[in-house]
């Protein structure tokens, strides 16, 4: 018999034998004739193979519930921390504890490392950092445009206006997101050391909702702000 036609053989056993689980069971007879190889050389029953095999299917899928749950206890974490961040800034009663409130929950409860929040204003606000409009767009201008959430590694004269001189050098990855609603209000960055830790936008959707509340919130308490269409 030819190679190709014992593979085609053996080919259609596999599929009957799939086709009927409980083929074996009809004809116990045959298993004391079977041999299947084991990993050491030894031989073990069908029965025994396919114990073996279910036990490591299981230990798999428990592995992965596993993680599932890790990621939907850390999800569960991120939200209420969000809750509570969105919360406070609906209740801050000037820009001063508004502005404080941000920086200190990101650096604080997220364990975010580097923020930096920058306000967009012809004139100089009383409290955080504020430019005009024209020199953010000259310095930033690629990041501001889409008003999507952009990570990943940004140039050095990015991370120098975001983070300033004494920080720039220590950011190795970035998220950044533009601060607008019914104009541009400003542009909020957060940093990691790692370069790796921001590149993806998916785990920074916490990061476009804040800034969402943020660009709504701002103008109640900075009049002086540039709302740029």
């Amino acid at each position: 018999m030819s190679d190709q036609s014992t593979s085609l053989d053996a080919a259609a056993v596999a599929a009957y034998l799939q086709a009927n689980p409980d083929f074996f069971v009809e004809h116990d007879e045959l298993l004391p004739e079977l041999r299947i190889p084991h990993q050491r050389g030894d031989t073990v029953s069908l029965v025994e193979r396919q114990v073996k095999l279910l036990r490591e299917r299981n230990i798999e899928m428990r592995h992965r519930l596993s993680q599932l749950m890790d990621v939907a206890r850390d999800n569960d974490r991120l939200f209420d921390k969000t809750r509570r961040l969105v919360l406070d800034l609906l209740d801050a009663a000037s820009l001063e504890e508004l502005v404080g409130t941000l920086e200190d929950s990101l650096r604080h409860a997220f364990q975010v490392p580097f923020v930096s929040l920058i306000l967009f204003s012809e004139s100089p606000l009383a409290v955080g950092r504020s430019v005009s409009s024209a020199e953010a767009h000259q310095a930033i201008g690629g990041l501001l445009a889409g008003g999507k959430t952009i990570c990943g590694v940004l140039r050095s004269h990015e991370l120098l206006f975001l983070f300033g001189e004494e920080q720039a050098s220590q950011v190795g990855s970035a998220a950044v997101v533009a601060l607008s609603h019914q104009g541009l209000h400003g542009v909020l960055a957060i940093g990691s050391a790692d370069p790796q830790h921001y590149k993806s936008s998916l785990g920074t959707l916490f990061l476009g909702y804040i800034a969402e509340v943020l660009a709504r919130v701002l103008p109640r308490f900075a009049t002086p702000l540039r709302s740029v269409r």
